[in-house]
């Protein structure tokens, strides 16, 4: 079985029960993986989603996802990231039917569709799979039971308050966190059928 990095994930990540998986967690520090398989990388992303101006990233923290875009594009894999984060515009991803000059494209998914109690609207940045050579995605349709987002109004503006029917409980830090199982699973079998190695060679 071929073997997949994880870069950035949780000390306690799901990944480390995957078998030919090689986890990259803060103790053992993403920076100092030597290369050579695909990967699967969850950079942090405080510093680039849309709470941005709230947060308080280290100051070589934005650094983290540039240099995990850098490792998707020279080995394969995939870097997982919140919808709408800026660091498609500073690495210039490409969107939609778009691809960069390392064939990557975007994928955008909800995380709920792999069993997230939230939607978590994600974006995939892919490098060394065609779209019809991924695995099947579970598509799941209806509304989540939780919701992940800090404000509490619709899309118009008006406020959703507890005991109304759009309300949707705050999930927490850590279970807003985690990569739900079955789609670590899924993102370790994406990252396993990239090509960029064999190109290469």
């Amino acid at each position: 079985m071929r073997q997949v990095a994880v870069l950035f994930a949780r000390a306690d990540s799901v990944y480390k029960t995957l078998p030919s998986v090689d986890v990259w967690d803060i103790e053992r520090d993403a920076r100092k993986w030597p290369g050579g398989c695909p990967v699967v990388a969850h950079p942090p992303c405080r510093a680039w989603g849309r709470l941005r101006a709230f947060a308080r990233p280290r100051p070589d923290e934005k650094d983290l996802a540039r240099w995990a875009v850098a490792q998707v594009r020279e080995w394969g894999g995939v870097l997982e990231h919140p919808e709408s984060s800026q660091l498609w515009v500073d690495q210039e991803l490409p969107r939609g039917q778009k691809r960069d000059e390392f064939g990557g494209w975007t994928l955008p998914i909800h995380q709920w569709w792999w069993g997230h109690r939230a939607q978590k609207r994600t974006w995939l940045y892919i490098v060394g799979i065609e779209p019809q050579d991924i695995p099947a995605i579970p598509l799941r349709l209806g509304k989540s039971d939780c919701r992940i987002r800090l404000d509490k109004r619709r899309p118009d503006g008006t406020h959703i308050r507890k005991g109304d029917p759009d309300y949707q409980p705050l999930l927490g830090d850590a279970e807003r966190e985690h990569t739900p199982p079955d789609l670590a699973y899924w993102l370790v079998e994406l990252a396993r059928r990239t090509n960029v190695l064999s190109e290469a060679a």
